[in-house]
């Protein structure tokens, strides 16, 4: 069956200095190992996150497709990537230069990999403009972040980008980052177990909650990472509030429910009955395979959550490893892209 992984990250050889260039405080770098298969994501001086060689080598991502089964990888930045504290113009210059970047990683394969760029959020003109642009380029959507420091995705700066993004045909991946947290979660990856879903989840509500959802163009195609983190599992809860509370009602004029039908999630669940609930919940046509490739909290194996369940027919398997994503993205069918893809790479 084919595979399109939708979720998966990138993470250029940025060197020190070209971070410097940017915010010498807060701009990350790679720090290669000296076995040439491992690094280290630098924030300043200051590791961030130990990574593998994967992340930056474009041939290495293509040999693990290959031996995953996957057809094509759609990759984005890795989030600490974003800037979205940097002085807009800096930003802008930062995020064009990471997009680049992509191409050139995918330019490697480009019938398996395809990138989604990267914008700066904090300013509105600016964000529409890097996105415009990179969907010229060759970029099949943009990644955003739920959130730019306190504005949530209900704010009407990030709602005027989705209408940007609706009306000009640009798939929006939202990705939890820059975890709530005071300081409570300090071991055990506590903020990526515990924030990150949460993260997603208040995106979604947001949007719903707020009346968004009423005001955005109905063509918007808007994806939320790792399974819509704990939005499908408390929608119950946020559906019986709905019609308990008039404070959770007043500005949103239909119960949470009626706006699954707007957005899609990937399927980074790691668990058959969680995926069960997913689907069940969502549909099986707004699912889409997507593995948060090549870190230890992506799946491991890409697509066998999927493509083992017992709970899918055929029909909705195939929509979720492959098919969604071709619609969701307007890609080529995954054949005519697979046949291309030993004559593309050098």
């Amino acid at each position: 069956m084919n595979k399109i992984d939708m979720h998966a990250h990138l993470f250029p050889p940025i060197s020190r200095e070209m971070a410097a260039r940017f915010d010498a405080d807060r701009a990350p770098w790679l720090r290669p190992g000296a076995d040439g298969q491992t690094g280290q994501i630098m924030i300043s001086d200051k590791p961030f996150r130990p990574v593998y060689r994967a992340l930056w080598d474009p041939a290495l991502r293509v040999e693990e497709l290959d031996r995953h089964g996957v057809d094509m990888q759609i990759v984005c930045a890795t989030p600490v990537m974003f800037g979205y504290s940097a002085a807009p113009r800096a930003a802008a210059d930062w995020a064009a230069r990471m997009n680049d970047l992509a191409l050139a990683h995918c330019a490697y394969a480009p019938s398996r990999l395809k990138a989604m760029a990267q914008v700066p959020l904090q300013d509105l003109d600016l964000a529409c403009r890097e996105a415009s642009r990179a969907k010229a380029d060759g970029h099949v959507g943009v990644q955003i972040g739920n959130h730019v420091g306190p504005r949530d995705l209900d704010d009407e700066h990030l709602i005027a980008f989705l209408t940007h993004c609706g009306e000009n045909g640009i798939p929006v991946l939202v990705h939890p980052w820059d975890m709530m947290t005071d300081g409570r979660m300090k071991r055990w990856m506590l903020p990526w177990l515990v924030s990150m879903p949460a993260e997603t989840q208040l995106s979604i509500l947001s949007l719903i909650l707020s009346g968004a959802f009423e005001r955005l163009p109905a063509g918007l195609k808007l994806c939320f990472a790792h399974g819509g983190g704990s939005f499908p599992y408390l929608l119950g809860r946020a559906e019986n509030a709905w019609h308990c509370r008039d404070i959770v009602r007043e500005d949103c004029p239909e119960p949470p429910s009626h706006y699954l039908r707007r957005f899609y999630v990937d399927s980074a669940v790691f668990d058959p009955g969680a995926l069960r609930l997913l689907v069940e919940t969502m549909g099986a046509d707004r699912v889409m395979l997507g593995s948060d490739y090549p870190f230890p909290l992506g799946e491991q194996d890409i697509g066998a959550l999927v493509g083992g369940s017992t709970d899918l027919d055929a029909v909705s398997r195939a929509r979720i490893l492959a098919g969604n994503a071709v619609e969701f993205f307007g890609l080529p069918t995954v054949a005519q892209k697979t046949t291309a893809a030993a004559g593309n790479r050098p």
